[in-house]
Formats: structure tokens, sequence, C-alpha cells
């Protein structure tokens, strides 16, 4: 008997580094230690009211196809949404006819990097980056191209480097802003900087925007809303929006997000792309359409209380010996730096071996966020998703556990 083989791409996808200790938490929790997870973006607090309304309110006898491009009521209350903001200041109005609904805002980006490359292009990504641009861009014969970014400049991304990185088969630059894993949120001019670059060397500018309500502003130094890439107007055939309904209502399970652009052809092939998949969710449309209308103080009062998860988190991990991190501006995430030489091994420690009074917490090592071997590695990734309490309490389980960690046998440092 012969056995089938795998795919060079499938046997070689990389592991998501967010989800890859997984089993290492099923271990913790079956021998009764309960996992507070730091691990993943999974808000904890409740889906907007007026999403959660309309799944009640659903009563269609057929849940039926929806249009591959999405329902056209959704697509101009979208475009509503994005001209309301004034997204699109500077420049031609959003229409519906240049937004695409898609499965969630991953298969935007899909789509994007399908559509902007060719097997053996390649795309700029600044790292540390969101671990599925890599892993798209795998799935689809592309490769990564690193532009580093560092925690001592903020995080920022100079467009010299970025045009520094660019090769002869590089097609798109994608960031994110605000930044997963990173917190940073680049300025318009910061945009606009990366955007010349794009225009000179005609890339496209694929900017993944799904938590662009998620600001801390000091003193006035950032809008309250995140810059949009659409508000350049004379970027109308490079720039792409990645968005999501996700994060912004709390509503990961829900499944939907969008493409927009104002690239006839550029959208033309991504509709393409949708049509094979036949359409995006229905129901969940229809409730993505009834979270544009939530009241702006159910929104203001969720991302006060990620700011101030935001500081008790960031104040709690400087006051820990030999860990550090900059102040994110923006999504729910920081980078931080920790007193240990393999943050896997660390966490791996964390899961296996430690617990304080039966409780034990699971980070993201940030290694798996940068394409640059050996970046990374004594950082980790930490989504402040939960309650204040329990951050609290996950500030001190991590001091424990650094305190056991550098306690340990040497032998024991290195069987893990």
């Amino acid at each position: 008997m012969v056995h089938p083989k795998l795919s060079v791409r499938g046997a070689t996808s990389p592991a998501s580094p967010i989800r890859r200790l997984m089993p290492h938490a099923d271990f913790a929790r079956s021998r009764g230690v309960h996992v507070h997870h730091l691990n993943i973006g999974q808000p904890d607090l409740p889906t907007v009211s007026t999403m959660r309304a309309a799944y009640q309110r659903f009563a269609e006898p057929v849940v039926a196809y929806s249009p591959s491009q999405g329902f056209a009521e959704y697509r101009e209350a979208l475009a509503g949404y994005y001209n309301g903001l004034g997204a699109a200041a500077g420049g031609p109005a959003i229409n519906a006819d240049q937004i695409l609904v898609t499965t969630g805002g991953s298969e935007a980006l899909l789509f994007a990097i399908a559509t902007a490359c060719d097997p053996g292009d390649s795309i700029l990504v600044v790292e540390p980056y969101y671990t599925n641009y890599r892993g798209f861009a795998h799935m689809l014969g592309v490769e990564v191209v690193p532009v580093t970014s560092f925690a001592s400049e903020g995080f920022s991304i100079p467009a010299e480097r970025v045009r520094a990185a660019i090769r002869a088969r590089t097609r798109a630059l994608v960031v994110p802003t605000p930044g997963n894993p990173t917190g940073a949120v680049l300025t318009h001019e910061a945009l606009a900087a990366l955007g010349a670059v794009c225009r000179e060397h005609g890339l496209f500018f694929i900017v993944d925007e799904v938590y662009r309500e998620f600001v801390y502003p000091e003193d006035g130094d950032l809008p309250e809303v995140a810059p949009s890439v659409l508000g350049l107007p004379d970027l109308t055939q490079h720039a792409i929006v990645i968005d999501s309904v996700s994060k912004r209502y709390s509503a990961c399970g829900a499944r939907v997000g969008c493409l927009v652009t104002r690239n006839a052809y550029f959208y033309a092939a991504c509709l393409r792309f949708a049509q094979a998949r036949l359409s995006p969710p229905t129901v969940d449309q229809h409730a993505a359409m009834a979270a544009l209308e939530t009241p702006a103080a159910e929104m203001r009062g969720m991302i006060d209380e990620y700011r101030r998860r935001r500081d008790l988190l960031v104040d709690g991990l400087r006051a820990i010996p030999g860990v550090s991190c900059p102040t994110p501006r923006g999504a729910f995430y920081l980078v931080a730096d920790l007193p240990v030489d393999d943050a896997e091994a660390f966490c791996t420690f964390l899961l296996r071996e430690f617990s304080l009074e039966g409780e034990t917490v699971m980070m993201a090592p940030a290694e798996g966020f940068y394409a640059t071997p050996g970046k990374g590695r004594n950082q980790v990734r930490i989504a402040y998703v939960l309650g204040r309490e329990r951050l609290a309490r996950c500030l001190t389980i991590l001091r424990a556990g650094l305190a056991a960690y550098a306690a340990r046998p040497r032998s024991a440092a290195r069987s893990i």
C-alpha cells in the first residue's frame, strides 16, 4: 500500500504561537490547575447589546445564502460608518460597491494577499506581527520579508526601513494600526510616509484596522479613533483596508469582516474569490449591521475599561524585577521582555510544572511573532482581555512563577 504524501506547503505550515501551547494548558487543567488565558485576544466583555438583540430577533424560516459580496443593506450601512468616522476625509467617499463582506477579517486578509501576490512573490510585514500574516502568506506560497520594529522606538515603522526591505518581487506592505501584538498606533503622518513608499514602488498598502476604536490618547496626542489609510487621497489605487466585528463589538465568534478598497480591479478579483467560497454568514451580517447602531456610551465604556486594564497591567509588569514593556497606545495587547533566556520554555513551565494556589497563567511566546530567527526569544505577548481583578491575580502568579523558574536546579532548566 502506498500512502498519500502531504504537500510541502501543508507539512511545513507554521503552528500558531498563540495556540501552540494549548496541549500544555490542557495538561494543566487535567491536574486540576485553573489557567488564566492571557495568550489569546478573546475579550470577556459582553458582546454589544445591539448585536445580541439582533440575533434574538432573527426569525426567517430559512437561513439562506447571502450575496457573495455581502448584503447590500449591510454594505450601505458600512459605507455610512466609514464616511461618518471621517475615515475617507480628504478622498472620495466610500460607497457600498467598494466594500466586500468576508468571513471574518482573516478571510479579507487571505483575499488581499492572494489578489496582490503570485506564488514566489513577497510581502513586507513589520515584526513583531500578527501571526496570521505569515500563516496566510505561507498558504499562498508567498514569502514574508520582515521589517523590524523595536520597543525602544515605540514600535514605530520608519519609512526608510521599509524602503530598504523592498525586493524585486515585493508586491505589498501589510501593517496593523492599532497594532497586534504591540499596541502601536500610526499617526496620519506615519501612514502617509509609508503610503508614499508604496506609491513610489507600486506596492499595495494593506492596512489591518480592526482595532481602530481602541485608542488611548494622552493630552490629545492621538485622535479618538486611529487614522485610516482611507484618508490618504493619493492612495486610491494602493490602499486596502482589512476590518472585522470580532474585537470592536466583542463578537469573535460572529466571523464577519470586510475588505475595503477604491481600486475597482482589486475589488473585482477579491469578489471572484468570494464567489468561489459562496457567501459570508447570513445571520451574523444582520447582527453586525445592528452593531453599527451601538450607543456611543456603550462603546466608550468598553474602551475606557481596556485603558484601565492596560494601566494596571503595565504598572504591575514594571514592578516585577527584570520585566519591562512599553505602554501600548491602542488595541489590547502588549509585548513584554522577561528575565528569561527562552520565553517558550518559561511559558511551558508555567503550564506543566507550576501553579500558585491551584492557578497559573498562559501567555504567547513572542518569538513566533517574528520572522527574523532569534528575535523575541525572551518576550511574550499578553492580551489584557480579562477583568482587572483577574489581571491583578495574573501578575501575582507571574511574579511567583518567574521566581520559581529562576530557582530551579540547572538540570531541570536543561530538561525543559
